[in-house]
């Protein structure tokens, strides 16, 4: 059995994504799930991973609960306030 990638050459160079949130010891990441029911269980797997590979970090959970609207001006301020950088996730 062979694999074919069915993804298309680049046409353009790919950019190199640098990590700009300072993640040391003591940061502080907001996981925030959109509201499908599978989306907070992803970001479950996210903290898991990322608790394994950043030292002495903390995690804030939001959920939406509904994945039609907006996020609140309230779910903004919060992840402004208490987040060095978020993971937002989205599930069906």
């Amino acid at each position: 059995m062979q694999f074919v990638d069915p993804q298309p050459p680049l046409s353009v160079p790919a950019d190199v994504y640098e990590l700009s949130a300072p993640l040391g010891s003591g940061a502080t990441i907001g996981l925030f799930a959109n509201g499908f029911s599978d989306s907070a269980a992803f970001l479950a797997k996210i903290e898991t991973t990322l608790a394994a590979r950043l030292d002495k970090v903390s995690f804030v959970h939001m959920n939406k609960g509904n994945a039609s609207r907006l996020a609140t001006d309230d779910e903004v301020a919060t992840i402004a306030d208490q987040c060095d950088a978020v993971v937002a996730a989205y599930g069906h």
